[in-house]
């Protein structure tokens, strides 16, 4: 099966309550993680990929190892996104470069210029069979290029449901990321958040059956910090979003959760612990092969918590 888009991922997933976990890649041994974690639990996948991404490993690598994941697993849809495009030629380029799904991110900008750059997007991107994610509202943390606001102003900016709809009319976008309460990084919050799902139920009800996206959502897994600690690391204590938070959102419309930081902190873990338990080791091998195993097992712990288990036979 080739690439696909998000349409029918979205489509059954709000239908049935549950949402696709959106995942960005950085090298071979994470999307390997990922997918084999899909192949096992039968769900859907979306693999994002950043700009830091494609300044890292160049985008003629990463749209290979995807390539070889699709051919190998002709039974599970795989939608290969950008994520946080910032500017109309970023998304045209992925378009051309064959990505079946582009965000492009004009959150930043005041309404008027959000709209008028997210429809200078959606026209070219669907013209091209592409589909396309918006942003409305601002997110707190800062993720590669990508910095939000403060902690302390996450609550002052989160998705207006009115201006959602007209966001939506004049754009024709095909899914909104929305603003409520989550942020980016592994320094999300001191305290447990609380996230604003009346925002969520209020643009549902304006919006019936258009799907919406969660960013930042990571758990900043304690299981993976205590680990990075132990082996020598130095993370101070943060909380990312409740899974329980995620799960609930995920039947009030949210179709799309994107997931960064926990495969991050996963990885590194398990690195760091095979250096401080082995310290004569120097094959790459004996210690990203271990930390592969951890984000598949990360991974299938995440589709238990979105839902999407056993669902990638009816997105396809």
């Amino acid at each position: 099966m080739a690439l696909v888009d998000s349409k029918k991922m979205f489509e059954m997933a709000y239908k049935n309550g549950y949402a696709i976990g959106a995942f960005n890649v950085n090298n071979m041994e994470i999307t390997q993680g990922i997918v084999a974690a899909i192949a096992e639990e039968k769900a859907p996948l979306i693999l994002q990929i950043s700009r830091g991404a494609r300044s890292y490993a160049s985008m003629s690598y990463l749209k290979a190892i995807i390539d070889v994941a699709v051919a190998e697993n002709p039974d599970i849809p795989i939608c290969m996104h950008l994520d946080h495009g910032d500017t109309f030629e970023t998304c045209k380029q992925c378009v051309d470069d064959g990505f079946t799904s582009v965000m492009i991110d004009g959150s930043h900008h005041s309404f008027e210029d959000n709209i008028a750059l997210t429809k200078q997007v959606v026209d070219y991107a669907h013209d091209h069979g592409v589909v396309v994610e918006a942003e409305l509202g601002q997110l707190g943390g800062i993720e590669e290029d990508v910095v939000g606001i403060s902690e302390e102003d996450v609550m002052n900016h989160l998705t207006d449901p009115d201006q959602a709809v007209e966001f939506v009319e004049r754009t024709g976008v095909d899914s909104l990321a929305v603003a409520i309460g989550t942020s980016h990084g592994a320094y999300k919050f001191k305290t447990e958040p609380k996230l604003a799902f009346e925002v969520v139920e209020k643009i549902g009800e304006k919006l019936p059956g258009f799907p919406l996206v969660m960013h930042g959502s990571s758990s900043v897994l304690k299981e993976f910090k205590d680990l990075i600690n132990k082996y020598g690391g130095a993370m101070p204590d943060a909380m990312g979003v409740p899974e329980e938070a995620i799960t609930k959102a995920s039947k009030m419309g949210v179709c799309k959760v994107n997931i960064d930081t926990d495969l991050r902190m996963a990885m590194t873990a398990k690195i760091r612990q095979v250096y401080a338990e082995t310290p004569a080791e120097f094959d790459p091998r004996k210690y990203l092969g271990p930390a592969r195993e951890a984000i598949k097992d990360m991974v299938k712990h995440k589709l238990q918590v979105l839902g999407c288990c056993g669902k990638a036979g009816e997105c396809m």
